[in-house]
């Protein structure tokens, strides 16, 4: 277990103040002038050399993207740093806690990011329903400015930064990067065509990088504590310290920041109290969020919470948002239900995705009732190799996904309900 002195969040549950006195009294804002003057190359080695991957699901490094913008942009044109805090995958609720009691951990790291970016502000892209965690936020931000560490000079540095916060709509592909900066440029929050890449091209045509709100709230503590203290923890090319998210069938759900690479089992058993009803009850688990394949008892019972050991069973880290399923769960319309979401939440744009959401959902819906035919299932299958792969953002992939891990593992299920509808037909008959 991570010790509670290794923890960057040390306000993640709010029993501290959130203000600019409480985050001071954390270790917020200490030094942070001191850090600038390194140069910006320094940051970028140092966040390169921490092994910090993208929390936000796709686990892309961080420090290789930020080396990703141009030293020099063309034409003299600005740079940006958007913040995605759309936060949108089910599941998922991680940001949420950071932007309530540690706000300030945010607001620094936006500004050192942005120094080592070359950026002239920050925006956070936050989703329509954290009317509260907006509020918290743009008060962090005005506290930042009244006290000189953001705006014309920030804290001192001779460098000059701005953070904005921009509230978005409810859509679920707003938080897709290119829909993201659709959005919030006022256009329809539709995923764009890279390249362009956004470090190339992008918000109002200048380079832009798109982080996520924990991979932004961990690089002051990075560069106060080394790259060095953060990739102690976990597997190569898994390092740091990781936000859970674990919900469902455990006897005390939670947000808790542990290491990565943490045993799923342990992660549950000790900061959840285990699975209601004992370990034995597990049926399955979605480890990353709903887009990620689902994983049974038999793999959970080993695996570890990283991007690669999750990629290995064929799922993935994701957000690291663990949702729990006991041996209660319709296994079946529970992945049944994810389908409707990403039917509902598809922009419409690709027509893999448009039209074989919709189908998929439908399909499953009379798989969940044992309506459907034997056949249909390797159909239904064909269909999401179709969709998958094909559409401009991975949406489509976040639609495929969840029905393929139920069929790797529980085909049977499907296949039983089929065949107990089919002999209740032959019976009524006869």
């Amino acid at each position: 277990m991570l010790q509670d002195k290794d923890r960057i969040f040390t306000n993640l549950y709010g029993t501290q103040s959130w203000d600019l006195a409480g985050a001071k009294s954390r270790g917020d804002w200490d030094g942070t002038k001191g850090l600038i003057e390194k140069g910006q190359d320094w940051i970028i080695n140092e966040i390169k050399e921490s092994g910090l991957r993208g929390r936000g699901g796709a686990g892309f490094p961080t420090g290789m993207k930020w080396s990703f913008m141009p030293k020099e942009p063309p034409g003299g044109k600005p740079s940006y740093l958007v913040i995605n805090a759309d936060e949108s995958e089910p599941g998922t609720c991680k940001d949420r806690e950071i932007m309530r009691h540690d706000p300030h951990k945010l607001v620094e790291g936006a500004l050192l990011a942005g120094f080592a970016m070359r950026a002239v502000a920050a925006y956070i892209y936050i989703r329509g329903e954290y009317v509260f965690e907006a509020q918290r936020l743009n008060d962090a931000i005005d506290q930042a400015y009244e006290d000189g560490l953001l705006g014309k000079n920030a804290c001192g540095s001779g460098f000059d930064f701005d953070v904005y916060v921009h509230r978005g709509a409810g859509a679920y592909i707003c938080g897709e990067e290119t829909a993201l900066i659709e959005s919030l440029e006022g256009k329809k929050g539709q995923p764009r065509l890279k390249p362009p890449f956004p470090a190339n091209v992008f918000v109002l045509v200048c380079a832009t990088t798109v982080n996520n709100v924990e991979s932004i709230a961990v690089v002051p503590t990075i560069l106060r504590r080394s790259a060095s203290w953060f990739s102690s923890f976990g597997r190569p090319n898994n390092t740091g310290t990781k936000l859970f998210c674990v919900s469902g069938h455990v006897n005390k759900p939670c947000n808790v920041e542990e290491s990565m690479s943490i045993p799923l089992r342990e992660l549950i058993d000790k900061h959840c109290g285990g699975v209601r009803g004992g370990w034995d009850n597990l049926l399955a688990v979605i480890p990353g969020g709903s887009s990620v394949p689902l994983i049974p008892k038999s793999i959970c019972d080993n695996v570890l919470m990283d991007f690669d050991a999750l990629k290995e069973v064929q799922s993935g880290l994701g957000t690291a948002a663990v949702i729990v399923m006991d041996k209660s769960t319709d296994i079946v319309k529970a992945i049944s239900r994810i389908s409707y979401f990403y039917k509902h939440e598809s922009c419409g744009q690709c027509t893999p995705c448009r039209e074989g959401t919709g189908w998929m959902w439908r399909v499953m819906e009379r798989m969940a009732s044992g309506e459907a035919e034997p056949e249909e299932i390797d159909t239904l299958l064909e269909v999401t190799k179709q969709v998958e792969g094909h559409t401009i953002c991975a949406l489509g992939d976040a639609a495929a996904w969840p029905i393929q891990g139920l069929f790797r593992h529980f085909r049977h299920e499907v296949e039983a309900r089929i065949e107990r509808r089919i002999d209740a037909n032959k019976i009524a008959a006869e």
